[in-house]
Order: structure tokens, then C-alpha cells, then sequence
């Protein structure tokens, strides 16, 4: 979210993915509860301006992907208007489909390795506000960076390391 206020792209999911991040976690994740997570989805969506998408829904049948319950993804996606699906599932995302519509998937280690050399300030500002936000329990600059690195996200992680000392 800190990142997405940096500007520096323009965030965009829907209800759906919502719904499926909070059902994964859920499963995931025993001691968290729906209410705190719809509080999560709530604020997110209050804090990036016209975040969501709606009105893709037509467009999903005539979409294919490996994994038909992906196509919502790639619905909005177009509806949207966006340049790249970020999402660690590469896969279920094939350039050959992604092509047709003038969007690429990227793995989130290297979206936010492209913003980093986009704009290394201001994505270090968003990596210290984040970092300051966690209070059970805080992290060293070294703890969040090694958070990052169990988060598969190692490319990241290699260019922030030149800004230890300021995230």
C-alpha cells in the first residue's frame, strides 16, 4: 500500500480478488479473523483512489487461460486498461495470451525491482514508512530485508541493500 501511494503506478484490483486473498489468507492464517481482513480490504480500497474495477465481467468467457478461475483476473485487467498483471503466479499467465491485450505478467520481485530503479527515493521512502508501521514486533532495517527474502522477493531485496541505511 506505501508503495501505491508513491504514484509511481496506478493500483487496480476488484471485489473478486479481494475476496480471494481474504479466503487464501483465512486458510493460511488461523489467527486472523474476516472482519479484521474486510477491515484491511476496506482501508485499501479508501486509500488508493479508484482502485477498483468493475464491469469486466463480460469478457471473461471469451478469455482463456491455463486456469479458467484466472481469467476474472485478466478480465479486469483489460477492462482496466493495465500494462502488467503483478502476481507470482507466472504460470497461469502466459505471454502468448497476455500479448493479444498489450499486457505482461510480472513476479512482484521484479515490478518493485523495476520501481526501484525508477525511482529509488521515493520507493525507499514507502519501504520506511511500511517499516515503521510494524510494531509487533519492529524490524531493524536487516529484519525487514530478510522478511522480504523468505517473501521470494530477492531481487528486491539485492537493490535495497544499497539504501540500508535509510529504509
Amino acid at each position: 500500500m506505501n508503495l501505491a501511494a508513491t504514484e509511481l503506478f496506478r493500483a487496480r484490483w476488484t471485489a473478486e480478488i479481494h475476496e480471494e486473498w481474504i479466503r487464501s489468507l483465512l486458510a493460511d492464517r488461523t489467527d486472523l479473523s474476516r472482519p479484521r481482513l474486510e477491515r484491511t480490504r476496506d482501508l485499501m480500497s479508501a486509500t488508493v483512489l479508484d482502485c477498483l474495477v468493475e464491469g469486466y465481467e463480460d469478457l471473461i468467457p471469451a478469455l482463456t487461460l491455463p486456469d479458467p478461475d484466472d481469467r476474472h483476473v485478466l478480465a479486469a485487467a483489460i477492462r482496466a486498461r493495465a500494462d502488467v498483471i503483478v502476481t507470482a503466479n507466472l504460470k497461469e499467465f502466459p505471454p502468448a495470451v497476455l500479448v493479444t491485450y498489450g499486457i505482461d505478467a510480472q513476479h512482484p520481485d521484479e515490478f518493485v525491482h523495476y520501481l526501484i530503479d525508477l525511482s529509488p527515493g521515493q520507493v525507499c521512502r514507502a519501504v520506511r514508512a511500511h517499516r515503521a508501521s510494524l510494531k509487533n514486533p519492529p524490524k531493524s532495517a536487516a529484519e525487514y530485508l530478510d522478511t522480504l527474502r523468505h517473501q521470494s522477493l530477492p531481487s528486491t531485496v539485492s537493490a535495497l541493500q544499497d539504501f540500508a541505511d535509510v529504509i
